[in-house]
Parts: C-alpha cells; sequence; structure tokens
C-alpha cells in the first residue's frame, strides 16, 4: 500500500464508549490515551513518518470542570507515561497548541519531553493541546502583523511558504490522511490551514476501539482516492 506520510486524528467517542461500559467518562479518556500509545506504535511498524492527534480542545474548557480537572490529571500523567514511551520507541514528541493556557507544571513537563525526545528519529508524534485552529491562525497573524510593524518583514514578501513558518505546525508537512472516530464528520477547529488538500475519513467506530485493523482499514481507503491537488488526472 501506499503508506501516508503524515497521519491527523481526532480521537472522538471516549465519553460514550464508557457510557457504554456503565463507567463515568473519565474512565473513557483514560482508556483512550492508553490507545493512543499503541497506535503510536502500530503507525511507525506501518511506515508512518507523522502522527498528530487531538487531544483538548480550545473550545474544550466549555465541560462540566470536574471532567476538565480529570482531563488536566490525565494530561500531567501522560507526559510521564509519554517520555518513557518515547524513548521506548526512539519517538519526537511536539505540542502544538496556546501553552500559556495550561498550568506552569504542566508546560514544564511539556518543555522536558520536548528536550528529552528532539534528537530521537522514529515517529515524529505531535500532541494538540489547548488548540483551536483559528486561535492559532490569529496568534500566527499577531506574531507577523508585529514583525512587520517593527520592520522585520516587508508585507509584499508573505507568501504561503513564508506564513506556514508563524505557525504551531512550522516543519511539519500537512497531513495526507485525516481520520476522525465516533461517527462524526466535521473538523471542529482542527489544522484548517494545514487540511487544505487531505483526504478525510470518518468511522463510527469509537475511540479507545479503534485498532491496528481499524488504521489499517483507513490507509486502504486512502489509497483508492486520486490526489489531484486541484489538477486533472494525468497531470
Amino acid at each position: 500500500m501506499n503508506i501516508p506520510r503524515h497521519v491527523a486524528v481526532i480521537l472522538d467517542g471516549n465519553g460514550r464508549w464508557a457510557k457504554s461500559k456503565g463507567m463515568p467518562r473519565n474512565y473513557g479518556h483514560a482508556q483512550g490515551s492508553k490507545n493512543v500509545e499503541k497506535i503510536c506504535e502500530e503507525a511507525w511498524r506501518m511506515g508512518i513518518k507523522y502522527l498528530t492527534v487531538y487531544a483538548f480542545s480550545t473550545e474544550n474548557w466549555n465541560r462540566p470542570k470536574d471532567e476538565v480537572d480529570a482531563l488536566m490529571k490525565l494530561l500531567r500523567n501522560y507526559m510521564k507515561t509519554c517520555l518513557k514511551t518515547a524513548a521506548k520507541n526512539d519517538m519526537k514528541v511536539r505540542v502544538i497548541g496556546d501553552l500559556t493556557g495550561l498550568d506552569a507544571d504542566i508546560r514544564n513537563r511539556i518543555l522536558e519531553l520536548e528536550e528529552a525526545t528532539k534528537g530521537n528519529g522514529g515517529l515524529n508524534f505531535q500532541i494538540a493541546i489547548n488548540y483551536g485552529s483559528r486561535d492559532e491562525i490569529l496568534r500566527a497573524v499577531r506574531r507577523l502583523a508585529a514583525d512587520c510593524r517593527d520592520g522585520k518583514v516587508e508585507p509584499e514578501n508573505i507568501d504561503e511558504e513564508f506564513f506556514e513558518e508563524y505557525l504551531d505546525t512550522h516543519d511539519i508537512p500537512d497531513p495526507d490522511l485525516l481520520i476522525r472516530t465516533s461517527g462524526e464528520q466535521r473538523l471542529s477547529n482542527y489544522l484548517l490551514w494545514q487540511l487544505a488538500y487531505t483526504e478525510f475519513y470518518f468511522t463510527d467506530v469509537l475511540w479507545p476501539d479503534f485498532t491496528k485493523e481499524e488504521l489499517e482499514k483507513a490507509i486502504r481507503q486512502y489509497n483508492e482516492r486520486d490526489r489531484r491537488y486541484g489538477g486533472v488526472r494525468g497531470e
């Protein structure tokens, strides 16, 4: 198969999965985070070079406080686990999103994780935390506007490639394939700029049940797509 270089995933359905088993939503989030580790390993074995997951959006702060608190606790624990997983699998980890909205101890753990893994040569694993694509673009525009004001950038020199350097995903290739689990079919403010020519795959499978076989199914369907980037077949 033609393996996509970069796969982006919207991890959806953790709460519904837990509810179906008579468990609290937080149990579903915990199982979902464990499944992320499994899929990271399977993705690398398949030949995927970049994997980006949507862990916590800027809109997720609107959830009930106890759920948000539990997610932050889970995130703290996951940073420790991810450090061990990255060392074992030679994985390079990068967090995208507005880190200023997170508690200082979480920010420090993220920086430690990125620093410890920056030289690794395995899977490039991006985690979107406190991330919203509109927020990302606005932050990029503000930085670019400030550089123009300070005389560092000439407006006529700004093109797509130049602008992308101001995005959280600078130096990361655009996703080839987007997977969203749980049956929802929307982007939910995720990587709007980067997904311009990405192939979309939606599945009813809830994230904790998403397996290697489900990933292979998504890639098989990806192989049936004809990516023309606005051109026509044969060009």
